[in-house]
């Protein structure tokens, strides 16, 4: 494994570089900066998400680590030119990290085969990595999630209001947000409040749209978005452009019915117009209609300036069906 030396006494030069179609087609024409010289950086979860995000960091130059648990899952990660560390976040061994690095990006989600709960995965393994990293560390980007608004309601939240979880996963999102907020990275810290993340072989449901199944959720409720290379650009940005600690809930800004979202995935598969149902109590379905809120993200807008590649839902779901993905 490569180890980065520190680079001390060099001025950092600023540098634009633009994507190019063939390496980051989604993201083809858009700019990102680049700070030279290279910096490492390590992520906590390179997943459907952690991965653009280390893409966009390896196009501009800068070296990437990622921990994983498996082994397969790093011979992957090494493929695709990030260099993987392996270990578990939830097991007693030290994770060795990198001299150099200088970032840290904490994506980690929730994997139910893993045995364990989603408060050990998220706050405890957030704990673990704390506990590994250097002092040196200048940026800590956790992903969050706008689980942790318990509106029910459909009252506008942003950064401001108010957090009363009621789900497993917001419950565990936001007691790792203030674990991460009274740890020796708190002054540090940049938290990524993310919508519900969708992309590429992500969009629930289609398969129950085009066999004419009913939705287990009821017609009416907002559902906030944003598309995964939208949300690995913000993210790069708030590495960028944010002065922490600081705080950004993330979503396109469009919240739309959830009627409305699937008849218009409904008319792009060409599917059945969408029934609805009332989903079993108790069930994850049913805990998650009950959310409804509309997220504003003016804050991140006004402060990290992206230009959204895919700026709503109609956008994001007819470039992913005509890609056939």
């Amino acid at each position: 494994m490569r180890l980065l030396a520190e680079r001390g006494g060099i001025t950092a030069h600023v540098t634009a570089v633009r994507l190019s179609s063939h390496s980051h087609p989604a993201l083809a024409g858009q700019s990102i900066i680049s700070i030279s010289p290279p910096m490492a950086k390590l992520i906590f979860g390179c997943g459907y998400l952690g991965l653009r995000v280390a893409q966009l960091w390896r196009a501009v130059g800068h070296a990437v680590f990622a921990v994983t648990r498996s082994n397969e899952r790093a011979a992957k990660l090494a493929a695709a030119g990030v260099e993987p560390i392996v270990g578990d976040l939830l097991g007693s061994a030290q994770i060795s990290v990198p001299q150099g690095v200088r970032t840290v990006l904490f994506a980690v989600g929730y994997d139910r085969a893993s045995g364990a709960s989603i408060d050990d995965i998220y706050v405890q393994g957030l704990a673990h990595a704390i506990r590994y990293l250097p002092d040196s560390i200048q940026r800590f980007i956790y992903v969050s999630s706008t689980g942790v608004y318990g509106q029910t309601a459909g009252d506008e939240v942003d950064e401001q209001s108010p957090c009363e979880p009621t789900r497993a996963g917001g419950k565990a999102c936001w007691a790792a947000e203030q674990l991460l907020q009274n740890s020796r990275f708190a002054s540090s810290a940049v938290i990524l409040r993310m919508a519900g993340i969708y992309g590429p072989c992500r969009i629930p449901r289609s398969a129950d749209l085009v066999a004419g199944r009913p939705i287990d959720a009821p017609a009416h409720g907002w559902l906030n978005l944003i598309h995964v290379d939208d949300a690995a650009h913000i993210a790069v940005l708030a590495e960028q452009r944010a002065t922490p600690p600081q705080t950004y809930v993330v979503s396109d800004g469009h919240p739309v019915q959830r009627a409305d979202y699937y008849r218009k995935l409904a008319r792009l598969l060409n599917a059945p117009p969408p029934r609805f149902s009332r989903a079993p109590p108790d069930s994850p379905a049913a805990e998650r209609a009950v959310s409804d809120k509309r997220v504003n993200p003016r804050k991140m807008f006004a402060e990290l300036q992206p230009t959204l590649t895919y700026p709503d839902y109609r956008a994001g779901l007819a470039a992913i069906v005509s890609g056939g993905q």
